[in-house]
């Protein structure tokens, strides 16, 4: 049966090991979308953050598709109409504001529209993180974060090794009634329950009538095994986890040696 959509991880899948795009990517991609396959970047980056790669990608059409947060929102990029959208609650954001002081980690939070932190010694991590994904960064009180900001998801940010030791303090109760993924050494993001890439690329596949063996997923990080499991065609890229070899089907070459391309050659363009 062919791949009619096709969820592509951003960091270390789809842009190479300095982040960025290569031109043999970009031609892949968009002779992919020419076969008629959905072609739908999947990130834990806030919209913001993938809309330069859409437009490069030529991925901005009708019928085109992102998902964002991790699975959190997935929007039509045209229309931005919203096909799923799992937000966080105020009182969420508080208890987990206040969880991240007592375990000893940086704590920010993300909506739609900007990055705020309640730490007055902002971590160069929440810097780095609205350099990347272009978000402005805010410092305000957890009571006003609390009353103004609608969170699409929290981040619990850190030094790798006190990042690790703090994730083994958090309560084993709220993994089960949240999304709780690491997108790299030093991001823990937490999440809706109900938002995941996996649960994402199920509800647009849904939206759009297409079976679950006709879905295609590459990725190469904790945060990408959800949609790994459900995809039809599962690929992991060479850079990947041993995690994410493991649960994926196939395997190709690297970020820095455009393992995109030869997933999409191998069963997108057959």
């Amino acid at each position: 049966m062919s791949v009619k959509l096709v969820a592509i991880d951003m960091d270390g899948t789809l842009l190479n090991e300095r982040g960025e795009l290569s031109p043999a990517v970009v031609e892949s991609v968009k002779k992919a979308r020419k076969t008629g396959a959905y072609i739908v970047i999947c990130t834990g980056r806030p919209l913001s953050g993938a809309l330069e790669q859409l437009d490069t990608l030529d991925l901005l059409s009708a019928d085109d598709y992102v998902i964002s947060y991790n699975g959190s929102l997935v929007l039509n990029t045209n229309t931005w109409d919203v096909v799923s959208q799992h937000g966080l609650t105020r009182d969420d954001y508080l208890y987990f504001d206040m969880l991240a002081r007592k375990i000893g980690v940086h704590i920010h939070t993300v909506d739609r529209d900007a990055i705020y932190t309640s730490n007055r010694d902002i971590s160069r991590y929440s810097v780095n993180e609205a350099h990347m994904v272009n978000l402005p960064l805010k410092y305000r009180t957890p009571e006003e974060i609390a009353d103004e900001v609608s969170a699409v998801k929290l981040m619990m940010i850190d030094e790798p090794e006190i990042l690790k030791a703090a994730i083994e303090k958090i309560p084993k109760h709220l993994f089960e009634e949240y999304t709780l993924v690491t997108s790299s050494p030093y991001y823990l993001e937490i999440l809706n329950k109900d938002a995941s890439k996996g649960s994402a690329v199920k509800e647009l596949a849904d939206h759009l009538g297409i079976k679950q063996e006709e879905v295609m997923a590459i990725g190469d990080a904790e945060n990408d095994l959800s949609m790994l499991k459900y995809a039809g065609v599962s690929v992991a890229m060479g850079n990947g986890t041993p995690e994410v070899k493991a649960v994926a089907k196939y395997e190709v070459a690297s970020n820095a040696e455009d393992g995109v391309k030869e997933a999409l050659e191998r069963w997108v363009m057959q």
